[in-house]
């Protein structure tokens, strides 16, 4: 927001073989029998639901999303600008996940996520303050990283990464993704170098786990189109790196930034999806509409005919210029933060409905407002059952 399986069957069965030879006592022989069955068992599910997800297309997968929440203003924290003053909100030598003032992620957390229905994360990740001056990740966070990723991989559940606040407009305090506008070598030297390094750590993990280029980027210091070649430009070089980076990535699905995420921008003739040998790319764009309502709090209420009419109007035209062509859509963060609860509920409700009649996946910002991130409860529990309702 902020600017190999049949060898196992094979085993198992000369296991039992072993054991039933052996003279083992009744008791013994029907353990070894049950533990045999249920090592095939899991075997045979897990070579199926791999190969299942393997072959699953970009749209099948974001079909496949229930509805998505965002670990907001954790991973994504850095010594920032954050209300555009001039001066850094919070600083930190070593900038850690509770930089922004929420607790470190938890195992518990993710299983609480899936518990309530949710079978998609976003893992908003800034990089910026973990860099030395070749590029290189500190080995610390990528190894946090990778733990939290793993808290919700683990589970089944899909999982999106990123490079977040890095494409923020506060340069002073570390941004760097919009001087590729200025010195587009430069920039590229340090963006190949980070996906290089995640594509490496994570590349033998499945389908389940999705790269996104970039996080609400423009170039408005540039003429229009070519704002839209700059960007088009940097979508196209991520998907290049990540297919030649090896392991399991030349197939690994993909989340294309839109221009500025923003839908209206984004369903310009102007955006363009980068050529993809593997054809899995699916376009990221955000829904903050109307912005008083959704992140501001100026307006409480939401609900009028218009209002209502332009999200159906923002989600159709989604819909007739990428869903209908075949082109995946996700909306990686949404939010309701008016102070009638009701409005909240009824726009959280539709838009995740609307989403889901046109295959669109859908993915709550929380930045530690809505789900405490001690107890794992919902401050607003009506919020959890609209979006139940709404994906159902």
């Amino acid at each position: 927001m902020f600017k190999k399986y049949a060898c196992v069957i094979t085993a198992a069965a000369m296991m039992l073989s072993i054991m039933t030879s052996c003279g083992s006592s009744e008791n013994e022989t029907a353990s070894g029998s049950a533990e045999a069955s249920s090592a095939v068992t899991t075997a045979v599910t897990e070579e199926n639901y791999d190969e299942k997800l393997s072959s699953m297309t970009s749209a099948e997968i974001v079909e496949d999303m229930t509805f998505g929440w965002n670990l907001g203003d954790t991973l994504d924290v850095c010594n920032a600008d954050r209300d555009g003053d001039g001066e850094a909100n919070e600083t930190a030598d070593v900038v850690d996940e509770t930089l922004w003032g929420n607790p470190q992620a938890t195992a518990e957390l993710f299983k609480s996520l899936k518990d309530d229905g949710i079978n998609a994360v976003r893992i908003p990740v800034t990089w910026r303050d973990h860099l030395d001056k070749d590029n290189n990740i500190d080995s610390d966070w990528m190894d946090r990283v990778q733990e939290v990723v793993d808290y919700a991989y683990s589970l089944d559940m899909y999982v999106i990464i990123n490079v977040h606040h890095d494409g923020g407009d506060d340069e002073k305090f570390g941004a760097w993704v919009r001087k590729a506008a200025d010195d587009y070598d430069s920039f590229y030297e340090r963006y190949s170098s980070i996906w290089n390094q995640i594509c490496d750590r994570f590349g033998d993990y499945s389908e389940r786990l999705i790269f996104e280029s970039m996080n609400e980027v423009g170039f408005d210091n540039l003429n229009q189109a070519e704002a839209y070649e700059l960007l088009n430009k940097i979508n196209q070089d991520f998907v290049d790196l990540v297919r030649s980076s090896g392991k399991r990535n030349d197939t690994r699905h993909l989340l294309i930034a839109g221009y500025w995420t923003d839908i209206r921008e984004t369903c310009s003739p102007l955006y363009k999806l980068p050529d993809d040998p593997a054809g899995r790319c699916i376009v990221s764009v955000h829904y903050y509409t109307p912005w008083q309502f959704c992140i501001t709090g100026e307006h409480s209420t939401w609900g009028t005919d218009e209002e209502i009419k332009e999200m159906e109007s923002l989600v159709g035209k989604l819909s007739d210029t990428f869903c209908s062509n075949g082109i995946p859509v996700i909306v990686g963060e949404y939010a309701a933060s008016g102070s009638d609860k009701a409005s909240c509920v009824d726009f959280i409700e539709r838009f995740v409905s609307l989403c889901k009649q046109s295959g669109i996946a859908v993915f709550y910002w929380d930045n530690g407002s809505q789900i405490d991130r001690n107890t794992y409860e919902w401050r607003d529990p009506e919020f959890l059952e609209a979006m139940q309702r709404a994906a159902a």
